[in-house]
């Protein structure tokens, strides 16, 4: 397979840490006291990253803290499948901004205390959405306060990333990973619509195109003969 640069909303970025993975100080930081770290599945808007973030904690957290993070083990292939995994041993980091979807499993989820699950199961609605996150489409399910309509999912906030449980991710009409995972962290910077779903089960169809404007009607300029004598 070619070579790529999988990554384009930071592409400057990018190659600056690949510019920096071969010198000695990324190397030693690489390999003094990073934690073991969590596997990580993710999609940038054309390519499939699988390896390990080195972290501690939950994924969720560490992509919320909008920082480059050291990375490992990574394989990538085409997001559509057309190409197998293929080892990329030399990206050795990734910025959050360039990750659409983050797939993982509970652990990926924010850390929190007997009281705020308590909360969560006592305040939280549960809804069924279809997020729309170009060339992507993830259906799942999304823990919101009463009264909140989903749709504000789209307003800004603090969280980058926004987790979606027992969520499937769609390019097309294709299956992107697993079947269904416990939660795939959705980069709302991607975000541009959201549909609740009456049956999640149901392949959502994908927002319709706008409409094409008509032609205009030509006019009629035949000219009109004046009558003779008038």
């Amino acid at each position: 397979m070619p070579s790529f640069n999988p990554f384009k909303r930071s592409e400057p970025k990018a190659e600056a840490v690949a510019a920096e993975a071969g010198t000695p100080a990324l190397e030693a930081t690489m390999a003094s006291g990073l934690p073991e770290g969590l596997p990580f599945d993710a999609l940038t808007e054309e390519w499939r990253l699988i390896g390990v973030m080195r972290v501690a904690g939950r994924l969720s957290d560490a992509l919320n803290r909008r920082e480059t993070i050291p990375i490992s083990d990574v394989s990538w292939a085409p997001a559509d499948g057309s190409a197998p995994f293929t080892a990329a041993a030399g990206l050795q980091a990734l910025d959050p901004y360039d990750l659409v979807v983050v797939l993982g499993g509970r652990e990926s989820l924010p850390t929190q205390t007997d009281e705020e699950r308590s909360a969560h199961r006592i305040h939280k609605v549960d809804y069924d959405v279809a997020l729309d996150c170009p060339p992507f489409r993830i259906v799942g399910t999304v823990h919101l306060f009463p009264g909140t309509d989903p749709v504000r999912l789209l307003d800004r906030t603090t969280e980058l990333f926004i987790p979606v449980t027992d969520a499937v991710t769609y390019l097309g009409e294709q299956r992107v990973g697993d079947a269904r995972v416990d939660v795939a962290l959705v980069n709302k910077s991607y975000l541009r619509g959201v549909e609740q779903l009456e049956d999640r089960n149901a392949l959502p169809s994908r927002p319709a195109a706008a409409p094409e404007e008509e032609a205009p009607l030509e006019e009629d300029v035949t000219p009109v003969e004046e009558e003779a004598g008038g």
